[in-house]
């Protein structure tokens, strides 16, 4: 459980420390879950993770 909390507050520094991370993952987040509102119950949740995910990958893939 460490190593997960370790890699979580690397991650949240990241997004901290680099401009316009956040907002892009909020935006493609939010892309995520419209696409994903026909899917019931987890779909726009699952689909706002996958959507930031990308746009944080997308991010690191830039550095």
């Amino acid at each position: 459980m460490a190593k997960f909390d370790q890699k979580f507050s690397e991650v949240q520094n990241e997004i901290k420390s680099t401009p316009g991370l956040g907002k892009s993952m909020a935006k493609w987040g939010a892309l995520g879950a419209v696409v994903a509102i026909p899917v019931p119950f987890v779909g726009p949740v699952l689909g706002a993770a996958a959507g930031a995910g990308y746009a944080y990958f997308k991010a690191k893939k830039k550095a």
